[in-house]
């Protein structure tokens, strides 16, 4: 087939793809949601999320199509995912990641599927990935039954970072060909072996698979591996595209597109529009060249590729088992190569780096708010209609402005006489004698100790009232912590002590006591056998000295809940407390508020506080301040083990204030050209 023949062959395949938008059927839609902060009911609302994607896949309730799954940014360690049902010609089902927050999620950020070993790492085994395909006999180990991913026809998947695999959003019907369609937009999908793509697969005329606005990356050279791979089945050459690929960056260490595998002698074609393509291999002839930024394993007669407007990058373009792949270009073609390598007909040879073509490789942060309107294609479904735009609040951010107040864990601000004064708990990481447990007060300006006290005691908390500061610790005894102890003054000089709570068939952490509406309220942290440690109780007072328990103010019954810090305004109580992300060795601080101690809500803008790039796993023990019409809030971070230092953000703002930020609620605007009702998408 010569290139003549190929370009009208070309045109035939934009001609057929460009009809492939099409009106919605008219059938009741479900609209199913998935967030950590969820009951994990019935995934109808937020409230009442599903907390793993999985959940929701299953609830897909018929074939008809049109069901939607709205994802809260998140990490979901989450790997061979299937849907129950298909979508439907017209009628596409979306799962979606809420990463600027427009579809109610009340926050921002990345929408991450990891499909790592959550106590291992990056899980790089055959047939394991984002995405459910398996193949028995594989190889000794694969002996459960044959899996296809033929579920996910007719998709469409938005907004999610996927990694963690040896494959990311990669579609194997496995054993048998089938027409098949999926449109993958605005994802970074990364795996071991590919980064995207389908295989055995037929497609449909005018009904291609889509890649748009997707980064895919692969990790490996070795065997079948390429930033994207796709594989038809068909007996000869198709006049449309297999698969088209629109304003993507596809990269590898040997191939950025790959097709063809032993054992099968079907025919692809790949339209690639407004793409970059990057090998990473650029080695010298005599050292191990890279096998082609274009691959085709078999023949290259098997693969055709369409180029238009892109750029591609590495040791040389093409490269196949025998023979060579057949290809068009249109419009601008650049190839940049080593600079012994030849550059194919109808290609431009850049002498430069084409810098801004490789920074396309790191993936965007989502910001919040609408995102960017992107211009349809001729390949494009319908965007989703929304009779209203869901705005975020504008949030004040916490800013850290102390990254290194040196290896305490447990802090508390105070004002002492008009002073910022920060009482620290000093304790080794684990261990030690009574002597290595001490309570210190330091002025936070000057660094001098006012105070030292309370030995074989910390997890403390620390309230100021009426010119007596109050102090709550528990006691380091037998290799564990036991009680809560007051221990009081108002000159820093002569301490009285006293028990305030003791415990019950169970040992007692850290505490935190505020002022309340009717007044004090003290929350403390339990290992009581009877729920999920840790758990968060409450007891009441009227004088900081006596105190009841609240047997039935209870929180984090079925999750974990530690490290409480506890602050009453705008007529809730607001509860900072760390939350163990599992299955990830992870803890951040999350936000809560109730009115009663009894009905929590969790703050949609959660987390509060996430270990940054060199804090270890965890931003735990939080306990803040108002002062001087600022908000200092002090955390510790480190790895749960062995270490850990004081760090200490500023609010410019008052307490209260930061706490209602956390809460605000989304505001709609009408969006112009819609009615009100219920949405429909594709």
């Amino acid at each position: 087939m010569n290139i003549r023949t190929l370009t009208k062959l070309s045109a035939l395949f934009v001609l057929a793809t460009g009809a492939m938008a099409a009106t919605p059927s008219q059938h009741p839609s479900s609209k199913l949601f998935v967030s950590k902060l969820g009951d994990n009911s019935d995934g109808s609302s937020w409230a009442r999320a599903f907390r793993t994607v999985q959940a929701a896949l299953n609830a897909v309730p018929d074939d008809r199509g049109q069901h939607r799954i709205i994802i809260r940014p998140d990490t979901y360690m989450e790997a061979n995912l299937f849907p129950a049902h298909k979508g439907a010609p017209d009628a596409y089902n979306e799962l979606v990641g809420d990463v600027n927050g427009a579809l109610g999620s009340g926050t921002s950020g990345r929408v991450v599927i990891d499909s790592s070993d959550p106590d291992k790492g990056f899980k790089s085994y055959d047939w394991w990935g984002a995405i459910r395909a398996y193949k028995r006999g594989w190889s000794k180990e694969h002996n459960q039954e044959t899996f296809s991913a033929i579920g996910w026809d007719r998709w469409a998947i938005r907004h999610l970072y996927v990694t963690g695999g040896d494959a990311g959003l990669f579609f194997d019907l496995v054993d048998k060909a089938e027409p098949f369609t999926v449109v993958v937009e605005d994802c970074f999908s990364l795996g071991r072996a590919f980064g995207g793509g389908a295989a055995n697969i037929l497609s449909r005329p005018g009904e291609p698979s889509v890649f748009r606005r997707c980064q895919l990356l692969c990790l490996d050279w070795w065997g079948d591996a390429a930033g994207a791979y796709v594989r038809a089945e068909h007996p000869e050459l198709p006049l449309s595209p297999d698969v088209v690929f629109e304003d993507c960056t596809l990269t590898g260490p040997d191939n950025a597109l790959q097709a063809g595998n032993p054992g099968y002698a079907g025919y692809t074609r790949v339209g690639l529009k407004n793409c970059r393509l990057v090998s990473l291999n650029f080695s010298q002839p005599q050292g191990k060249p890279g096998t082609g930024v274009i691959f085709s394993t078999i023949e290259g007669k098997l693969l055709h590729v369409d180029l238009e407007d892109c750029t591609l990058m590495g040791c040389k373009m093409f490269g196949a088992g025998k023979g060579e792949v057949s290809y068009t270009t249109k419009g601008d073609v650049k190839a940049y190569v080593q600079f012994q390598q030849d550059v194919p007909k109808g290609m431009l040879r850049l002498g430069h780096w084409p810098v801004e073509v490789f920074q396309t490789l790191l993936p965007l942060l989502p910001a919040p708010g609408l995102g960017v309107p992107v211009a349809p294609s001729e390949y494009s479904l319908p965007e989703p209609p929304q009779s209203r735009h869901l705005v975020l609040p504008a949030r004040t951010r916490l800013q850290i402005d102390q990254t290194d107040l040196g290896p305490s864990c447990e802090a508390a601000p105070i004002v002492w006489k008009n002073r910022l004064t920060l009482m620290k708990c000093n304790r080794p990481a684990s261990g030690g004698s009574e002597r290595d447990y001490f309570i210190t007060l330091e002025d936070v300006k000057t660094g001098e100790e006012l105070a030292r006290f309370a030995e074989g005691y910390g997890l403390a908390s620390a309230l100021v009232h009426h010119g007596t500061l109050y102090v709550f610790a528990s006691r380091f005894e037998s290799g564990g912590w036991n009680n809560v102890t007051l221990f009081k003054s108002n000159d820093l000089r002569h301490w009285t002590e006293k028990p305030a709570l003791i415990q019950e068939k169970e040992h007692l952490f850290n505490s935190s006591v505020c002022r309340g509406k009717n007044g004090f309220v003290m929350a403390y942290e339990s290992d009581d056998p009877k729920y999920t440690p840790f758990t968060v109780k409450f007891a009441s007072s009227q004088d900081l000295e006596n105190w009841i328990k609240l047997p039935d103010a209870i929180f984090g019954a079925d999750r974990y809940a530690a490290c409480p810090c506890l602050r009453y305004a705008n007529g809730y109580y607001y509860l900072l407390y760390l939350e163990h992300r599992t299955p990830r060795w992870l803890f951040e601080t999350y936000l809560a508020r109730s009115k009663d101690l009894k009905k929590w809500d969790l703050s949609a803008a959660n987390p509060i506080l996430t270990p940054a790039l060199n804090d270890g796993v965890n931003a735990s023990d939080p306990d803040l301040i108002e002062f001087h019409g600022q908000t200092y809030l002090y955390y510790s971070v480190g790895d749960q083990r062995t270490w850990s230092k004081l760090k200490r953000g500023v609010y410019p703002g008052r307490m209260a204030d930061f706490f209602a930020d956390r809460f605000a609620t989304i505001s709609t605007s009408k969006a112009p050209g819609f009615q009100d009702g219920s949405e429909k998408f594709p």
